[in-house]
């Protein structure tokens, strides 16, 4: 009798304790999706680099779109090294991140990465530069190829005369150094007047820009006009041209940088093609939630352009 009391004891005692489990587990269940649905989301942005102020708005208005949304934004510089992006982007993952949002450094090599999200059923959502590979919801970014295209028919306009051009490059392998050149190559190769004398990459780098710009000087003096596939070459350019005394070359940026919209005010640099990366950046966070919370969007949502010159 003993015997048989002491089974169902211990019997109850287990059966005690998988209702305790299942309660635990449900309990623990319902916090969690009560934590999502209180906003605090977790999303990953890897930035191709921090030491360019473009992409330094860009963070910015990431950041301020989280804030508003109450969103936690965790923020990796790739420092322009495609290997450590890659990287990032692996940590991004081990955090357990809800998206992921991408500005390529290297358009190709970032596949790998954004296909181990996609493994790990990580939403990805490319920011300015796009990406040749792996499963992405969106891609959020200014029309590229029209910005090259407005910097091609500005410059056609100007030099009415005809004239040399020198075409400084981005990454090469990235999207927008594609796509820029495209566009710019697409109004000004149909032009007979004007003649593209040297293309050379400087990795949408300053300090690169001028030593490129430099060395492209010392074997082309004949030169009316310079197209930087961003300011920060413009603005090395600009040096290079300026040390040499060569102040009547135009020269035409893109991104329309603090810096770079100083210089056109000033008459130092005859245009800038106009990104808004806050906007960027707003937009991103933004169409992460959307996509967190199932609803549709476009694969590609564009972020308007503007011509900025000295007269407006």
């Amino acid at each position: 009798m003993k015997k048989l009391a002491s089974m169902w004891l211990s019997f109850l005692l287990v059966i005690g304790v998988l209702a305790g489990c299942s309660l635990d587990n449900g309990a623990t269940s319902g916090k969690k999706e009560e934590t999502k649905k209180d906003g605090s989301m977790k999303i990953g942005l890897s930035i191709s680099t921090l030491n360019n102020p473009f992409f330094v708005t860009l963070k910015e208005g990431a950041e301020k779109a989280a804030k508003e949304e109450g969103v936690e934004l965790i923020v990796v510089d790739a420092q322009n090294d495609s290997a450590k992006q890659i990287n990032d982007i692996e940590d991004l993952i081990q955090q357990d991140v809800d998206l992921i949002l991408v500005n390529p450094t290297d358009s190709s090599a970032v596949t790998s990465a954004i296909e181990s999200a996609n493994s790990a059923n990580i939403p990805v959502i490319t920011v300015d530069r796009s990406a040749d590979g792996g499963n992405v919801a969106t891609h959020i970014a200014s029309d590229n190829i029209a910005g090259g295209k407005m910097a091609g028919e500005f410059l056609l306009e100007q030099l009415k005369n005809g004239g040399n051009i020198v075409e400084l490059e981005g990454i090469p392998g990235s999207s927008a150094a594609r796509e820029r050149g495209e566009g710019f190559h697409q109004v000004i190769d149909k032009a007979s007047n004007v003649k593209v004398v040297a293309k050379q990459a400087a990795d949408f780098d300053r300090a690169k820009g001028l030593s490129v710009m430099e060395n492209i000087l010392q074997s082309h003096k004949d030169i009316q006009a310079v197209f930087a596939h961003n300011d920060e070459m413009a603005l090395g350019a600009l040096e290079a041209l300026e040390a040499r005394g060569m102040k009547d070359v135009l020269v035409v940026g893109f991104d329309a940088t603090e810096d770079a919209v100083k210089a056109v005010k000033e008459g130092k640099m005859a245009a800038t093609v106009a990104q808004k990366p806050e906007l960027i950046g707003e937009n991103a966070v933004k169409t992460a939630l959307k996509v967190l919370n199932g609803e549709k969007v476009d694969k590609f949502i564009p972020i308007p352009l503007e011509l900025v010159t000295e007269n407006q």
